[in-house]
């Protein structure tokens, strides 16, 4: 009687470890945290906009006003995902002989408030481009936009180097 005692004893013991060996697993893969990267581009490229990305819900450029906190740049990036670590904040300011290689806004994915941060796009322009893409599909190439009404050579001018298109929408 004993030894089917003292066998129990240790098949709990056992699984007892097991399932807190694999917690342990679990929670440090879920737990992975990511750093959210804020860069200042230099002075010539600024325009009164700065790049937001790595762990926020829409990397991006977004305007900077004076007095603004690291809290509104967040915010204008739809906040930091689940997995960012707010404790790793990496600010980039690049050389001037740098080459800034900075997210740009997908037009085949991004909301009306994003789209409308472009030069030249406003509510009405950012509406026609989230229309024609519902009625068209996604965007083949940037050069489409302009088959946009509302848009023309001109407004695609100032904002063909800060938008792409990727493939599977």
């Amino acid at each position: 009687m004993g030894r089917i005692i003292n066998g129990w004893v240790v098949i709990t013991i056992v699984l007892a470890v097991v399932i807190i060996a694999g917690g342990v697993v679990i929670w440090s893969k879920c737990s992975r945290s990511q750093a959210i990267e804020i860069s200042v581009v230099n002075e010539r490229e600024m325009s009164g906009e700065i790049y937001t990305g790595g762990a926020v819900n829409n990397p991006g450029f977004y305007p900077l006003g004076v007095g603004d906190s690291i809290e509104d740049v967040l915010r204008a990036a739809g906040g930091p995902t689940d997995s960012a670590d707010l404790s790793q904040l990496e600010l980039i300011v690049p050389g001037l002989e740098e080459e800034e290689s900075s997210q740009k806004v997908n037009i085949n994915r991004a909301e009306a408030w994003l789209l409308e941060t472009l030069p030249g796009i406003g509510k009405v322009r950012a509406q026609a481009i989230i229309d024609y893409r519902q009625q068209n599909g996604p965007f083949r190439s940037i050069n489409e936009l302009t088959d946009v009404e509302g848009i023309g050579m001109a407004t695609f001018e100032k904002i063909k180097h800060l938008i792409t298109v990727t493939n599977g929408y």
